[in-house]
């Protein structure tokens, strides 16, 4: 079940945050900010998955989902990604921009199913190397 997270989710997210980006995740602190932020909208999927989302006017920045290895499989980010959208439409966004490593196939397949499409790319923007693609979605159309 997929809902809004709160103070008691942050050592969660955390735990997700290191086993799915290392010596990338976000801080604690910067978690805790994240879920008491009122442009930020934060989602869990109980201990296995969460989601955020930054909501400023029109534009929308899909910030991170992140799955527990363990978990991935089962639909939870696709189920975290609707969920999002869906807020940030609420919200008042337009449209939804992202960036992910464009060796990360899963993730960019996710998206595109979802109608995303990269706008740009960032050359070497990531750790190695790794260029990033700028996707976007126009939500105010989605579905």
């Amino acid at each position: 079940m997929i809902r809004a997270a709160g103070p008691d989710d942050v050592a969660a997210i955390v735990a997700i945050e290191q086993a799915c980006f290392g010596a990338t995740a976000w801080s604690e602190g910067l978690v805790r900010d994240e879920v008491a932020s009122e442009r930020h909208v934060v989602l869990v999927c109980g201990a296995d998955a969460y989601g955020a989302v930054s909501v400023a006017g029109e534009d929308s920045d899909l910030d991170r989902i992140a799955v527990l290895p363990a978990a991935r499989g089962r639909g939870l980010a696709r189920q975290l990604l609707e969920a999002l959208i869906d807020r940030a439409r609420d919200l008042g966004a337009g449209r939804m921009l992202l960036e992910v490593a464009a060796d990360n196939d899963a993730a960019i397949g996710l998206y595109e199913s979802f109608g995303f499409d990269t706008i740009s790319t960032r050359r070497g923007y990531y750790a190695g190397g790794v260029d990033a693609l700028v996707m976007e979605l126009a939500i105010s159309e989605w579905r």
